[in-house]
C-alpha cells in the first residue's frame, strides 16, 4: 500500500538498498487528457490472421487498442526488449462514455515457448499508484512468461498512463517529514496541506478525480481482453493489485482462467484496523523465528518486550539525531518516535536478517541503523515522482474510509497493539492522518458493493509470507472461505508480496497456471528461516 509515510513492496525493497544503491533520478511524464472518444477512428487495422497478440488495432465499445511504442519507465527495463507494446484509450468516466478519454500504456512479453499457451498472464501492480510496465523485471525474473506471454498495462492515472497523478509535492513533503514528529498536530497540518496542494493541482488539470478506482480499473482490463482478442486469461496480483484483482473477479469473471493474489488486500476488510492486524502477524512471526534461534535467544532475549518498551518510550520522548546517506554528504536530521518506529518495522521485515540488533542498538542509545534506513527510503531518488498519488487517495477515499470510521480505525490499534500509546493506535501503519487526507481529497464514496466479498468457483492462488506485516497470510484464508477453488499457502520467512523474495513461491505460481487445481508446493518443506545477524 502508498501513503505518504509508506512505501510500497517493490519500492520498500528498492528504498531500503537505496541507501547504497544510488538510484537514478526518474524523468516525470506529464499526463494530458485526450480527445473525446467519440471523436477517435471505429477503423481497425491488423497485420493479418493469427498476429500475435498486441500487434492488432481493434475498437470494441468505447475501448480502442492500438499498438506503438512501449511505455515510457523510470529506468531502462531490459525485460521490456522485444515487447509488443501499444496504447489502450478508455473513457476517463464511464458513467459519461463520450466525455475525455485516458490511455493506457500496455507492453507484453513474449512467452519464451515457441508454442505458448493461449491464456497469458495479467500483471496487477500494487500501491495503489504503481505503474505495472515499470515491474516487468520481477514478473520476468520470475518466470511468468516461460509458456505464456505476460501482459503489463499502466492503472490508470500511473506513470506512464496519459493523464498521470502523480504527486511529486507529497514525495518532497515525505522527504521533508523525517525531521518531524511523525503523528504530532503540526505534522498533521503540514500532511493535509500536501495532500489538498495535490488534489487541486490535478483537479485544475480537468482530471475527474472520482474516476480513479477499482470499478473503473476493472473494468479498463477486461476492455483489454476483449480489444486484443483474448478469450481468457490469467491474473498475477501483488498487494494492492489483488484488491484490484478481487473487484474483478466480482464484475468480470467470464474472461478469467485463474487467478493468483500475493500479498492479500480483501476490499471487504479493507482500512486501518485490517493495517493493524497485518501489522502484528508481521511482526510476531519475525520475533517467534528469532525466539527458535538459539543464538539469535540468546543475544535478542523478549524482542517483542524489547520493540513494545521502545515504542512506549520514543512516543513519550522522540529521539532526534542525524545521519548520513550513502553517496551523499549531507547531514540529515531524523526524528524517531514511536509512530516513526512501527512504521519502519512495518517496512523492515523485508531485511528481517538485521531487525533484531536494530531494535537492540536503538534500546543502547545507537538509532543510526534505523534514523539511516528510514531516512533513506524517503530521501532515495527512486521514491519521489512515480507514485501515483491521486489513484491511492482514490481508492482509499472513495472504499476504505466512508466504510470505516476514526473510532473502528483505532480500536483495531488497540486490539492488535494493547500496550502502545493512544497517539500511535490512532494512526495505522501506512495510513497515517487517512481521514483528515481524504476529507481533503473530497471524493464520492464508491457503492456498498465495493465492500462485498468477492465469491465464486475461479481457481485461485492465495499466496501470502510470514513475516508480511503489510497484508497479513490470515488474508488468504478469508478470501478462500467464498472461493470454492482456491488454494491457500504461506510462504514461510518472507515479507511482503512473496513473488518478488521468494524462489519457491516464483515455482508454486508457475505450477499454479500450468495446474491450478493442483499447484505444486512441495518445495516449501525445505525452507529455512534467516540467520539474524548477532551483535557483539
Amino acid at each position: 500500500m502508498t501513503r505518504h509515510h509508506a512505501p510500497r513492496r517493490r519500492s520498500v525493497v528498492r528504498r531500503l538498498r537505496a541507501t547504497s544503491a544510488g538510484l537514478a533520478t526518474g524523468l516525470l511524464v506529464t499526463g494530458l487528457l485526450v480527445a473525446p472518444a467519440q471523436a477517435r477512428s471505429r477503423t481497425d487495422s491488423s497485420t493479418g490472421p493469427g498476429a500475435p497478440i498486441g500487434t492488432t488495432a481493434r475498437t470494441v465499445g468505447d475501448a480502442r487498442y492500438e499498438p506503438g511504442p512501449c511505455p515510457r519507465t523510470p529506468e531502462p527495463v531490459e525485460a521490456l526488449k522485444g515487447a509488443r507494446c501499444g496504447t489502450l484509450t478508455v473513457p476517463e468516466n464511464r458513467a459519461r462514455p463520450t466525455g475525455k478519454t485516458i490511455r493506457l500504456g500496455v507492453a507484453i512479453v513474449p512467452a519464451e515457448s515457441p508454442t505458448p499457451k493461449p491464456d497469458p498472464v495479467v500483471w496487477l501492480a500494487g500501491g495503489p499508484g504503481d505503474d505495472a510496465v515499470g515491474e516487468a523485471k520481477m514478473a520476468i525474473d520470475g518466470g511468468l512468461n516461460r509458456d505464456r506471454d505476460v501482459v503489463f498495462m499502466s492503472q490508470r492515472g500511473t506513470y506512464s498512463a496519459e493523464p498521470n497523478l502523480l504527486c511529486p509535492n507529497i514525495d518532497e513533503f515525505n522527504a521533508r517529514a523525517v525531521g518531524l514528529v511523525y503523528d504530532a498536530p503540526s505534522t498533521e497540518r503540514l500532511h493535509v496541506k500536501a495532500t489538498k496542494a495535490c488534489r487541486d493541482r490535478l483537479a485544475a488539470r480537468g482530471i475527474d478525480l472520482s474516476a480513479y478506482n477499482d470499478t473503473e480499473s476493472a473494468a479498463d482490463y477486461d476492455d483489454l481482453r476483449t480489444a486484443l482478442g483474448i478469450k481468457q486469461w490469467n491474473l498475477y496480483a501483488i498487494s494492492y493489485g489483488t484488491h484490484l484483482a478481487l473487484v474483478y473477479m466480482r464484475l468480470h469473471p467470464g474472461g478469467l482462467r485463474s487467478v493468483a493474489l500475493d500479498g492479500i488486500l480483501p476490499p471487504s476488510k479493507g482500512g486501518s484496523a485490517l493495517t493493524w492486524s497485518s501489522a502484528r502477524q508481521g511482526f510476531d512471526g519475525l520475533f517467534k523465528a528469532c525466539a527458535d534461534q538459539p543464538a539469535c535467544a540468546k543475544r535478542y532475549p523478549d524482542l517483542p518486550a524489547t520493540f513494545d518498551k521502545l515504542v512506549r518510550d520514543l512516543e513519550a520522548k522522540p529521539v532526534t539525531t542525524t545521519v548520513t546517506l550513502p553517496g551523499s554528504d549531507k547531514p540529515v536530521k531524523v526524528v524517531l518516535d514511536g509512530g516513526a518506529l512501527v512504521n519502519w518495522m512495518t517496512s523492515a521485515t523485508h531485511v528481517a536478517p538485521q531487525v533484531p540488533i536494530a531494535l537492540d542498538e536503538l534500546a543502547h542509545g545507537k538509532p543510526q541503523r534505523i534514523a539511516t534506513q528510514w531516512a533513506g527510503g524517503k530521501l532515495s531518488p527512486a521514491a519521489v515522482g512515480r507514485v501515483a498519488h491521486g489513484l491511492s487517495y482514490g481508492v482509499f477515499c472513495s472504499a476504505w474510509t466512508p466504510y470505516e470510521s476514526e473510532e473502528a480505525a483505532l480500536r483495531g490499534g488497540q486490539a492488535a497493539f494493547p500496550s502502545f500509546p493512544r497517539s500511535v493506535q490512532a494512526q495505522a501503519p501506512q495510513l497515517t492522518f487517512l481521514h483528515p487526507d481524504c476529507a481533503a481529497w473530497n471524493v464520492p464514496a464508491a457503492a456498498p458493493s465495493i465492500r462485498d466479498a468477492t465469491r465464486g468457483d475461479i481457481p485461485t492462488l492465495a499466496l501470502s509470507g510470514g513475516f508480511d506485516s503489510q497484508t497479513g497470510a490470515d488474508n488468504g484464508p478469508y478470501v478462500a472461505r467464498t472461493l470454492s477453488k482456491a488454494k491457500v499457502v504461506t510462504v514461510p520467512y518472507e515479507p511482503h508480496v512473496v513473488f518478488a523474495t521468494s524462489k519457491c513461491a516464483q515455482e508454486i505460481a508457475t505450477s499454479f497456471f500450468d495446474t491450478p487445481a493442483a499447484p505444486k508446493t512441495g518445495c516449501l518443506k525445505g525452507l529455512e528461516p534467516p540467520e539474524f545477524e548477532i551483535g557483539p
